[in-house]
């Protein structure tokens, strides 16, 4: 008996301990529970700075001048005496077309010209005698010694005969007109430089037959361009291409000169966009902007791979933080916020007095920075201004000297809200800077 009340006894203490044991471990994992994570973030104060705007764009170095060589006239190239990559002066023999048909036709306007010049000649001497005639007989018929149908039949003659003077003239024209044109057609066989410049493309060659007309583009024979003005032709976004102004700088990274960057000016922004991939989910609308390289020093080849930095804006001694700083948070709904009403108002829904327009721009995600305050991030909503490639201007929401979190990525996007407990280790960016 007294041996079952002391195993009672030892089986009561085993599941008092146990229990104890038990209340214990679910303290210690609520406790854990509602222990806040600590986040580790970089920093750095928020300071004073220059921020220059800048929109990058790619394409390639042109001529600014450049001119392409098209045969006006049909035949076979019999002359071509410059090569591609020649030097070239503005009235200089480029191409020569066989003219052997173009002469005959010279020769026969010629001939043409001549017999209607032999044809008004005679045209005006018939002319000249019926009006002396017609004359006669009306002074004949002034005195009543003709009758007035013998006037009559004179008259006629003699409206015929200056119809025909007319018409030779008019021939006369016509020929003139032709022999010009098969002149023109003439000189037009032989082919000269428009520009001083350099042949930087030929494509026909000695004895191929070329085509070409007055009213159709012809064959091209060759290109003559002026290497010593260049230009950056670049392709910018519909987006960007807004915030460029013609005068603005720019700074041009060439690929054959990989060591160097280039000043230049943007003179000319296209007004019609050029759209890659219509109808795709890949359609891009890009416009033409360029550039005018200031260089004498380098010689720049048509073709050559280029990026452009153009600067569009500066703004000195500005608010500025880290462009990885500035993030994007849903705006919080509070209680009693305003509830749609079911009426219209020129056509917008009305939500107590705010209409659908206003209330989306309610709607659209904040731009928020973190700040370090006592171990905790604290979330300020602001209002940012133009950027740089690293940092970006804050126009209001963030003071100087506050200590703004700048990293990492993960933290600043997804992990931080305002209270988040927070541990500053400005090592790490450091050791990254120098691991690299």
């Amino acid at each position: 008996m007294a041996k079952n009340a002391k195993n009672k006894k030892k089986k009561i203490i085993i599941f008092s301990a146990l229990g104890v044991l038990l209340v214990i471990v679910i303290i210690a994992v609520v406790v854990g529970s509602q222990k806040d994570d600590i986040i580790v973030v970089q920093t750095e104060k928020v300071g004073l700075r220059t921020i220059t705007q800048v929109v990058e764009a790619t394409g390639r170095i042109q001529p600014q001048t450049q001119v392409k060589i098209n045969a006006e006239v049909s035949g076979e190239i019999i002359e071509l005496p410059v090569e591609e990559g020649d030097i070239v002066k503005r009235g200089q023999l480029l191409v020569r077309i066989k003219p052997d048909s173009y002469t005959a036709q010279r020769d026969q306007g010629i001939a043409n010209l001549n017999r209607t010049k032999a044809m008004l000649v005679q045209r005006e001497a018939d002319y000249r005698k019926i009006d002396s005639e017609y004359k006669r007989q009306q002074e004949l018929f002034g005195k009543g010694l003709i009758s007035e149908s013998d006037v009559e039949s004179i008259r006629s003659t003699f409206e015929i005969a200056k119809a025909n003077v007319d018409a030779a003239r008019f021939d006369v024209q016509n020929a003139q007109a032709s022999l010009s044109r098969a002149n023109e057609d003439l000189n037009k066989t032989a082919i000269y430089s428009p520009i001083d410049g350099v042949v930087t493309q030929r494509i026909s060659k000695l004895g191929e037959r070329v085509s070409g007309s007055s009213f159709t583009q012809g064959t091209e024979i060759m290109t003559v361009s002026d290497l010593s003005i260049m230009e950056s032709r670049v392709e910018v976004n519909e987006n960007d291409v807004v915030l460029i102004n013609i005068g603005d700088t720019a700074r041009i990274d060439v690929d054959a000169y990989p060591d160097r960057l280039f000043n230049a000016t943007v003179y000319q922004i296209a007004n019609t966009a050029t759209t890659r991939g219509m109808g795709t989910q890949e359609e891009v609308t890009n416009f033409e902007v360029r550039l005018i390289i200031a260089t004498e020093d380098e010689e720049f080849r048509p073709g050559m791979s280029c990026s452009a930095k153009i600067e569009t804006e500066t703004r000195s001694n500005v608010i500025a933080v880290p462009l990885q700083s500035v993030t994007t948070r849903e705006k919080e709904r509070k209680e009693g916020d305003a509830v749609e009403e079911e009426r219209e108002d020129f056509g917008e829904v009305q939500i107590e007095g705010i209409t659908d327009r206003e209330e989306k721009e309610k709607d659209k995600p904040q731009e928020v920075v973190f700040i370090v305050r006592d171990g905790r991030a604290r979330k300020l909503e602001v209002q940012t201004g133009i950027s740089s490639d690293t940092y970006i201007e804050i126009e209001t929401g963030v003071e100087e000297g506050m200590e703004i979190v700048k990293g990492s990525y993960r933290a600043i996007s997804r992990e931080l809200d305002d209270s988040t407990r927070v541990r500053i280790d400005n090592k790490i960016s450091r050791r990254k800077m120098f691991s690299n």
